[in-house]
């Protein structure tokens, strides 16, 4: 097994997803907080149909709670609102896009336009990172970065001959980012597009939002529960005994 990663992930996508509004908003001179915990404050009704956001405080709040808040937040937008695009983002395609409007915890209301294309991109072309405002920076950072279709198509090639037939018809999303709109299709196609002729590409993944946020966990519970699996359990004081390559004696 051969395991791909990428530092152009997920929460990457997240975090200058959100990033890019705030410069946005610095850019026309406004200030919202896209970021505002919900902890942070209530909503008060003061008349029909009209609320106030009260700040509240709670001091002791560790940084990593505010972070893991935020972050969800930020997950959210990316998983309602971004769509990965057919075909690889260029800014004239998508000049005239509609905006789409998404809620945020605190009753402010976002427009998010062409950026809601863009970012997603960022998973199969890693080098649009250096077009996004205050970016421009990363440009030999993602110059060695793998788009996800590459990083797929290496992993698997990284296997047994025998089983990269069945391996390419058996690609699996999983994940918060997995929920985002078309990333399914699009790695499909990009796929098709790159791998070998004799290969079936097929790309799996939930209809359910929920089991595919967390097909990953729901995978790992069905393992556990089999009994052929729960022969290759060993303990910590096994390992420590035998080492890393006591892995290999128990499992394959």
């Amino acid at each position: 097994m051969d395991v791909k990663s990428s530092t152009h992930g997920g929460c990457y996508i997240s975090y200058w997803g959100r990033n890019s509004y705030r410069l946005l908003d610095k850019k026309f001179g406004t200030e919202r907080h896209y970021d505002k915990p919900r902890y942070s404050f209530k909503r008060k009704e003061i008349r029909p149909g009209e609320f106030q956001t009260v700040d509240l405080d709670f001091p002791d709040t560790t940084e990593s709670y505010k972070l893991y808040c935020q972050r969800a937040i930020a997950s959210d937008i990316k998983e309602c609102v971004s769509r990965a695009p057919d075909t690889p983002y260029d800014d004239s395609s998508y000049s005239n896009i509609p905006t789409t409007s998404y809620e945020l915890p605190d009753g402010q209301t976002i427009e998010v336009g062409a950026d809601r294309f863009k970012i997603p991109d960022i998973i199969f072309n890693p080098s649009l990172v250096q077009t996004i405002p205050g970016m421009e920076s990363f440009a030999e950072t993602v110059a060695s970065l793998r788009g996800l279709p590459q990083m797929v198509i290496e992993s698997i090639n990284k296997c047994d001959v025998d089983i990269r037939r069945e391996l390419f018809s058996s690609i699996l999303l999983a994940w918060g980012t997995a929920s985002m709109q078309q990333l399914k299709e699009r790695l499909e196609k990009d796929l098709l597009e790159e791998s070998p002729q004799a290969a079936r590409v097929k790309v799996l993944a939930s209809g359910n939002a929920t089991e595919r946020r967390f097909s990953v966990w729901i995978g790992g519970s069905i393992l556990a529960s089999l009994g052929s699996f729960q022969q290759m359990w060993f303990s910590k004081s096994e390992y420590e005994e035998h080492g890393a390559s006591y892995v290999q004696r128990k499992c394959c």
